[in-house]
């Protein structure tokens, strides 16, 4: 039989290909980062986010941003599964409105259908489809945002989130039938198979869960609120619909703090993640009275400021995350900036 699409989110145009992810898909994850032993100023800073706005659930984070700091997370802790580990503990309760659309459904059925509906509203950028294959569901996942080549840690998180809302009411020892991911087999690819109790698959063409319809036969949500529901569906959309996200100069900013550790970001490489030529990313910037050399040294010194307020790095180790291959380039430039060199203002902002 022709499998039945019960749900799919539309691909994403080029207008709303940066629309981002509600904060709230990095719940505790500072404390996740410092539980596993990393640094939260080189593992935000590396990914161009500020912490404060993990602070708030119905804040929009730039997806490239979200999956770099996630993958930029596995690096620095030295754990090589940690968007499986993450996504293990994440409870849908953490998932801000869209967990919630799926605790008020009536079913565990209407709960998965439900958080598939809605979830093009919490993550743009992203295809995602609830396909009913007869005697299973399979749950496809896919970011399609051309700028985001590092996906794996995102992919391994929200299928661990999907399981989760599933084992939310049959219990951690439930299984799905297989689980399925895009990219190669990791070296530690047995707790994968551990995690999820099920055949793992590896080189697929998408992230995928299988999961028995009978499994989820006949049991009820415990949370089932319908009036709660139409609320959080309501508002879940109005964010999506209403609050696009970043505008432009804030997407070329994050874009720019994510890229400066690798070195000066180019209005090429600015302008490709944004998917725009480099002559429109130009007059964009003229438009708001600026220039792309301009924007990046706005960027540094903002991150430079920071960074010195946080006092957790030393100026030879902040140097680099500002795109600087040399101490003294940083040290001339933010003198250039504030007239001080950044060991004075850090002593002055401190004191």
């Amino acid at each position: 039989m022709n499998p039945a699409l019960l749900h799919t989110a539309p691909t994403a145009t080029s207008g709303a290909s940066n629309r981002g992810v509600l904060s709230a898909a990095a719940n505790g994850l500072d404390g996740f980062i410092t539980r596993h032993g990393g640094d939260l100023d080189r593992v935000f800073g590396h990914a161009g986010i500020d912490p404060e706005q993990l602070l708030h659930p119905t804040l929009s984070l730039a997806l490239p941003n979200y999956c770099q700091v996630l993958e930029e997370a596995a690096r620095q802790t030295g754990c090589d599964n940690f968007g499986l580990r993450y996504g293990q503990q994440f409870q849908p309760q953490a998932l801000g409105l869209l967990g919630y659309v799926g605790l008020c459904s009536a079913t565990l059925e209407d709960a998965l259908i439900n958080f598939a509906q809605v979830f093009p509203f919490h993550q743009h950028s992203t295809s995602i489809r609830l396909m009913d294959l007869g005697e299973c569901y399979r749950f496809d996942y896919r970011i399609e945002h051309g700028a985001i080549l590092e996906r794996r840690q995102d992919a391994e998180l929200t299928m661990g989130m999907a399981v989760n809302l599933i084992r939310h009411v049959l219990g951690p020892q439930w299984a799905p039938r297989e689980v399925a991911f895009e990219h190669g087999r990791p070296q530690q690819w047995q707790e994968h198979r551990d995690v999820f109790d099920a055949s793992v698959r590896f080189n697929q063409a998408g992230n995928s869960v299988l999961i028995p319809k009978r499994d989820l036969a006949g049991h009820a949500m415990p949370g089932h609120d319908p009036v709660l529901l139409m609320l959080v569906k309501d508002a879940i959309r109005q964010l999506g619909e209403v609050n696009p996200g970043p505008d432009l100069l804030d997407q070329a900013r994050q874009l720019i703090n994510a890229a400066l550790p690798a070195g000066e970001p180019t209005l090429q490489a600015i302008a490709s993640a944004l998917q725009l030529s480099e002559p429109t990313l130009q007059r964009r910037l003229r438009e708001q009275g600026l220039c792309f050399s301009q924007l990046v040294e706005q960027s540094r010194q903002q991150l430079a400021l920071r960074y010195l307020r946080q006092g957790s790095l030393s100026i030879s180790e902040l140097a680099p995350l500002l795109g600087y291959s040399e101490t003294s380039a940083f040290s001339r430039a933010f003198k250039r900036w504030l007239g001080v060199s950044p060991r004075q203002w850090r002593n002055s902002a401190i004191n």
